[in-house]
C-alpha cells in the first residue's frame, strides 16, 4: 500500500513492477474500490508496471471536496505525474472510465493509449443520480445495494456467494464519497471533448450490462476516431470480476502494441 498526498487528503495506491517498465493505471468504477482488478492483473503478461488507485471517498483514500470529474482526472494526473513518471496506457471503468476521457482531454500528451471499459461520455441524467443521492441521504448505501448489484452483475453471477462480497464492498463505502462521485456523474457531459480525442482507444461493453448498456458504450466508441468497440457477452458492468479471462485478451494485444511504439 501507498499513500499520494492531495491537496484534500490522502489518495491510497499500489504498484507493481520496477520504474522502468511501461505503467497501465487503472480507476475503478463508482463504489468499489482497486480490488476490483484482482483477478485480472494475474492474467496479464510481465512486464508491465500496474498501478491501482482508489478515487477520492472509496476504498482506503480520503474523503475530498465534490469537485467534479475534473477533481477526480487531476488527482489521476498527479498519479501519473509522480508515480507514473511518463505516458501510460489509463484503464478506467464506469466512473473511471470518465476520469480517462477526461485525463485523455486535459493530458493527452501524459498518455499513450485510453480503454474504456463499460462507460460512456455521459453516464445516466442528472435526475437519476439526484434521486440515487436522496436515497443514499436518507436510508443509507445499504438501501440501494440490491438494485445495483442487479445492474452490475449477469444472472449467472448473481446467483453466485461471491456476489455477496461486492455487495458488502459497496455497503461499506463512505457515503459521503459515494454522494460527491454521484454529483461528479450528474455534472459530466464529456461528449464534445471526447468527440477531439486522437489516441489508441479500446473500448469494452457487457452484453447484460444494466448500467451502462452496451449500446450507450458503443455510442460513445463511435466519437473517437479510430476506436476499437468489443462487447463480452453474458456480462455485466464489471467485467473484470465477472469475466477477467475474456478482459485480458483484449487488453493484451492492445497493451502491447500502444505500449512499446
Amino acid at each position: 500500500m501507498h499513500a499520494l498526498m492531495r491537496p484534500w487528503g490522502v489518495l491510497h495506491y499500489t504498484v507493481s513492477g520496477p520504474e522502468e517498465w511501461p505503467a497501465v493505471v487503472f480507476a475503478n468504477s463508482l463504489g468499489t474500490d482497486l480490488r476490483l482488478w484482482d483477478a485480472l492483473l494475474p492474467l496479464l503478461p510481465a512486464g508491465f508496471r500496474l498501478i491501482r488507485h482508489d478515487k477520492r471517498g472509496h476504498g482506503l483514500s480520503d474523503n475530498g471536496p465534490a469537485e467534479g470529474i475534473d477533481g477526480l482526472a487531476e488527482d489521476a494526473i498527479a498519479l501519473i505525474e509522480q508515480v507514473a513518471r511518463g505516458p501510460v496506457v489509463f484503464v478506467g471503468l464506469s466512473i473511471g472510465g470518465l476520469i480517462a476521457q477526461r485525463v485523455a482531454a486535459l493530458r493527452p500528451d501524459l498518455l499513450r493509449g485510453l480503454v474504456l471499459s463499460n462507460t460512456a461520455a455521459k453516464l445516466g441524467t442528472a435526475e437519476s443520480w439526484t434521486a440515487r443521492i436522496d436515497a443514499v441521504r436518507a436510508n443509507g448505501m445499504g438501501s440501494i445495494a440490491p438494485a445495483v448489484m442487479e445492474r452490475w452483475f449477469a444472472p449467472a453471477f448473481l446467483s453466485r456467494p461471491e456476489r455477496a462480497l461486492w455487495q458488502r464492498m459497496m455497503e461499506r463505502t463512505d457515503p459521503e464519497g459515494y454522494v460527491a462521485a454521484c454529483r461528479a456523474l450528474a455534472g459530466a457531459d464529456l461528449t464534445e471533448t471526447t468527440r477531439a480525442l486522437r489516441l489508441p482507444t479500446l473500448v469494452i461493453g457487457g452484453g447484460a450490462d444494466g448500467a451502462s448498456p452496451p449500446e450507450v458504450v458503443e455510442a460513445t466508441a463511435a466519437l473517437i476516431d479510430g476506436a476499437a468497440f468489443h462487447l463480452i457477452p453474458d456480462t455485466g458492468h464489471l467485467p473484470p470480476v465477472e469475466a477477467p479471462r475474456a478482459m485480458a485478451d483484449l487488453l493484451i494485444p492492445f497493451l502491447q502494441k500502444v505500449s512499446h511504439v
